[in-house]
């Protein structure tokens, strides 16, 4: 088993290494955003150079309120250009991939070789709990991880995650994954890694004076490798179950109907 520990080259100016299966969706959108915005930054300063030499020391000045009826049309014509061209665009694009690809929960769901993952996220640390061969969450058999979450290559990664005193933000760069754990609320998020090897987890909202500390490892097997794993990792939980200890019965029963 080979771990891919050391950086890899990028595709994107300044993007982390896409190691998901649709990452390249999520860049796609960042790389046209950019692209407008390199467009607009172009057409401005040429705007402004041209506005300089035409409007120098021997340009007499005119002073417009800018309420006239042809101001108000120039205003309202380039506004509205800029967001058919830019805007528009951008955010149908966006729903459509919410819908289809980042938001389709309900096809998730139902794929059988999901893999459900709790995350509770708390000051300063991310807990998982995977449900084990029983399928339910909070039992005997459960996988509970400190900062340390396992998931097979290939496979739709489907977590739940709440948090326990303020707001959080569970970040995983490299596969395009990012929601916010909010105190009361169930929200979601999913993704598929298609490559193994080992990853950051970040949480990119300050939560408080060690919210650096937030830091935790996503590592990513072989299907084979990772059953494995649960199955050692599943009887080390059942072996060590405390019925006694309230405190680690923190899981919930998986809910489809989570808030996105």
């Amino acid at each position: 088993m080979t771990l891919l520990l050391a950086p890899l080259p990028e595709k994107g100016i300044g993007l982390p290494h896409d190691a998901s299966l649709h990452g390249w969706r999520i860049d796609a959108l960042i790389n046209e955003t950019s692209v407008y915005v390199g467009l607009l930054f172009v057409i401005m300063v040429a705007w402004v150079v041209l506005a300089c030499l035409r409007h120098g020391p021997r340009h007499e000045a005119r002073f417009d309120h800018g309420t006239s009826t042809r101001s108000i049309a120039v205003g309202l014509c380039i506004a509205g250009a800029i967001f058919f061209v830019v805007d528009g665009p951008l955010f149908v694009n966006s729903l459509i991939l919410a819908r289809d690809v980042f938001g389709n929960f309900a096809k998730v769901e139902a794929d059988p070789k999901s893999v459900r993952i709790e995350i509770t996220a708390h000051q300063w640390a991310w807990v998982a709990r995977y449900a084990g061969p029983d399928g339910k969450f909070n039992t005997p058999d459960d996988i509970v991880t400190f900062n340390d979450v396992v998931v097979p290559e290939g496979t739709p990664i489907l977590f739940q995650l709440v948090s326990t005193d303020v707001i959080h933000s569970f970040n995983i760069p490299n596969m395009r994954a990012k929601i916010d754990a909010v105190p009361g609320m169930v929200n979601r998020v999913w993704f598929e890694a298609k490559e193994t090897g080992e990853f950051d987890i970040a949480c990119a909202q300050h939560c408080g004076l060690n919210h650096y500390k937030m830091k935790a490892t996503l590592t990513v097997l072989p299907r084979p490798d990772w059953e494995k794993w649960a199955a050692e990792a599943s009887a080390n939980s059942a072996r060590d179950y405390d019925p006694d200890d309230r405190e680690a019965h923190w899981g919930w029963d998986w809910s489809e109907h989570a808030r996105i």
